[in-house]
C-alpha cells in the first residue's frame, strides 16, 4: 500500500501566490492478488472492484490488480497467508486456494454436494455463507462478497469418460489441496499437485493426462491445444470467489469507506456472476467447434459418480465441520 499527499495551494491575482490552507487530500493505492488475468471471468472481477472503487472515491482510493498469482511467485496456495501478514493488501481469490487455512471453504470441494448454480446460490447467499464468512474473519482475513469461477469440468487426452471407471489410472492436475487429491484417488485416478502455471507445460508434453478447470478457463487458456481432447461435464465440485482485505488495511479505512469498498464488492461480485453464467452456453459452443469431445452425463451416470466419491464425505465432513455440512445439504434440498 502506498499513501501520497495531494498538495494545493491557491494563486491569487495579479500573479501573487499565497499560502494554502494547512489541509491535504489523501490517496492510497492498495495490492489486489488474483490468480487469473482480465482474460478471465475471475481476472475481470478484480477490475471492475477497482473501477467500482476508484470511480465512487473519486480516485482517492485506488486498487491496484496483480493477476497471475505474481505477489506469491505463482505459488496461489500462499495468497492467504501473504494477506494475512500484509503482504497482500486485497484478493479475489479461490476458496479452494484459501482452503487449507480456512477449513469451512472445503465444503465447495465436496464432491457432487452442489447440481447446479440455484445449489451455489443456497449456499452463498444464505446464513451457510454467513458462517463462512465468519470462519474466514476469524482466520484473520475480512471478507466482503462472493464472485464466482464456476462449476469444474474434467478434460483428458486419452478418452472420453462418462463412468467412474473411466478415470482409473488417468494422471490428473489438481490444484494444492488435499481434498482434490482424495476425491481423485477414490476414484482411481492418479492425481498431480501443481500451480496452473506448472499445469500447460506438463498437459503439452504428456507428463499429465488431464486437468479440471470451469469452461471459461478452460476456453480462454486454450487447453484443447495441449491435446486435452475429450470434456465431461460432470459438475462436480463450484469454486466461488471471495473479496477479501487484510485485516489492518481493513482497520485503517474510515467507516465511511469501508462501506464503499464492500459495496463495491458486492456490486462487483454480481456483476461478474451474471456475466459467468450468460457467458456459458456460447463458451460451450466455441469450444465444441474447434473439436473438442464434450460428453453430458445422464442422471444414472452422474450418480454413479456420486455413489463413487461417497467415502470422501466421511472423511472430510469432521475436519469442515458436520453442522454445517448438514446446513448447506438443508440449503440446496430447500431451494
Amino acid at each position: 500500500m502506498r499513501i501520497k499527499p495531494l498538495a494545493f495551494a491557491l494563486t491569487a491575482a495579479f500573479g501573487m501566490t499565497l499560502a494554502a490552507p494547512a489541509f491535504a487530500q489523501e490517496t492510497r493505492e492498495f495490492s489486489v492478488s488474483t490468480v487469473l488475468s482480465d482474460a478471465f471471468p475471475w481476472g475481470q472481477a478484480a477490475e471492475k472492484w477497482a473501477e467500482l472503487v476508484n470511480e465512487r472515491s473519486e480516485g482517492r482510493l485506488t486498487l491496484k490488480v496483480y493477476p497471475n498469482a505474481q505477489l506469491v511467485s505463482g505459488d496461489q496456495t500462499r495468497e492467504f497467508s501473504a494477506m494475512r501478514s500484509g503482504l497482500i493488501d486485497m484478493a479475489v481469490a479461490s476458496t479452494i486456494n484459501w482452503s487449507p487455512q480456512v477449513p469451512e471453504l472445503n465444503l465447495f470441494s465436496l464432491p457432487f454436494l452442489m447440481p447446479d448454480e440455484a445449489a451455489i446460490d443456497a449456499i452463498t447467499q444464505g446464513s451457510t455463507g454467513e458462517k463462512i464468512f465468519t470462519a474466514i474473519d476469524k482466520k484473520g482475513v475480512m471478507p466482503l462478497a462472493w464472485g464466482e469461477n464456476g462449476f469444474r469440468e474434467l478434460s483428458n487426452s486419452k478418452h472420453p469418460i462418462d463412468s467412474p471407471e473411466d478415470v482409473q489410472g488417468l494422471k490428473v492436475r489438481v490444484v494444492g489441496s488435499p481434498l482434490f487429491l482424495d476425491t481423485f484417488s477414490t476414484l482411481g485416478a492418479n492425481p498431480t499437485q501443481m500451480s496452473w502455471a506448472d499445469a500447460k507445460p506438463a498437459l503439452t508434453t504428456g507428463a499429465i493426462d488431464g486437468q479440471e478447470n470451469p469452461l471459461s478457463v478452460f476456453d480462454v487458456a486454450r487447453v484443447d491445444q495441449v491435446g486435452q481432447s475429450y470434456l465431461t461435464l460432470w459438475h462436480y465440485m463450484a469454486d466461488p470467489l471471495v473479496f477479501g482485505v487484510n485485516k489492518k488495511v481493513w482497520k485503517s479505512l474510515s467507516e465511511e469507506d469501508q462501506t464503499l469498498l464492500q459495496q463495491a464488492a458486492i456490486d462487483a461480485g454480481a456483476w461478474e456472476i451474471e456475466k459467468s453464467r450468460n457467458e456459458l452456453d456460447d463458451t460451450l459452443a466455441a469450444i465444441k467447434e474447434r473439436g473438442v469431445e464434450v460428453t453430458e452425463l445422464t442422471p444414472e451416470q452422474h450418480q454413479a459418480f456420486v455413489d463413487a466419491t461417497a467415502e470422501v464425505y466421511q472423511k472430510w465432513t469432521p475436519r469442515i465441520g458436520a453442522e454445517l455440512v448438514a446446513e448447506a445439504q438443508a440449503a440446496i434440498a430447500a431451494r
